[in-house]
Order: C-alpha cells, then structure tokens, then sequence
C-alpha cells in the first residue's frame, strides 16, 4: 500500500469518527497537537478493534476510551437510556457499535473497491494498551479526540504500506 492510500485511510477514519460521533451526539475535538505516530494510549479501560482486509489493504482501527469517555459516549449513543458499566455487555457493545458505524464510513469516504471490516472485538480492563505490530511496512497513527462531556477517545490506525 502506496503513502496516499496510507494517508486516504488515517483522514476518511478520524473524519468518519467526528462526523458519525457528532451525529450519535457525542461531541469530541481532534487534540492536533498530541497526534503522533506509533501507538500513545493513556488510562484505557474499553477497546473495540476492528481489523480491515482486502483491496490491497491490510490492518486494524482500534477505538480505544478512557472511564470519562466510555461514560460520555454511552450516555449520549444511548440518549441516557443505557447506564455505562464497564461490566454491562449491552453498555460495552455501544462502543462496538460506534467502531463498526465509523469503519463503515470511513471505508465508504475512502472508495477502496474490495476493502471490508471484520466484526468488532471488544476489551476490557485497566489500563489496556494495543501493541504496534512490529512487522516491516507497518505504519500506526493515534489520534487522541478531547469529548466535551469529559474523557479521551483515542483512535488507534496501523495499516501495512
């Protein structure tokens, strides 16, 4: 995978979160100055992971919360209808749910023919980290998202190039 389909995928993926984000009501802005590559994740309690195969790419989208921000985007995907309990499958599957409707997106906004996303896999725990696949020709970005309610959203992308 060539440098501008690396870069189609990072941009369509951090604009499908904040745009399918702010239409489930979950306000959240792009904290620019601390996107780095690599993985650089802090205080993780949720994780849903999605990986995404074919059309000559190949790699994984991690949503990745904090508490603050697993409550805030419960809370406000759920309407207030749904209690955030990190113990809860129902509570923990909004995330997963967020993760699939983003990855949809993004795939759709980066028209890559013969790409699709894999189910999510949610996890759970304190203090939960991804850890970068250290092939050769593997890239990883994180771009941390500050929600207005309060908590960090962090999304994780590491695609082969």
């Amino acid at each position: 995978m060539g440098t501008e389909k690396l870069a189609t995928l990072v941009n369509t993926f951090g604009s499908s979160l904040m745009t399918v984000s702010k239409e489930m009501g979950v306000e959240l802005t792009l904290a620019k100055s601390e996107i780095a590559q690599g993985v650089n994740v802090q205080g993780s309690c949720l994780a849903a992971l999605v990986g995404v195969v074919g059309g000559g790419v190949q790699g994984t989208a991690v949503i990745m919360l904090d508490e603050g921000g697993f409550r805030a985007t419960v809370s406000a995907m759920s309407g207030g209808m749904i209690t955030p309990n990190l113990e809860d499958p129902v509570s923990m599957s909004v995330i997963g749910e967020l993760a699939n409707m983003v990855s949809g997106r993004a795939l759709i906004q980066a028209a890559l023919e013969g790409t699709e996303v894999t189910p999510p896999q949610l996890i759970s725990g304190a203090g939960i980290k991804t850890i970068p696949n250290q092939s050769p020709g593997v890239r990883s970005f994180t771009l941390p998202f500050k929600l207005s309610a309060g908590g960090t959203l962090f999304l994780v992308l590491s695609f082969s190039v």
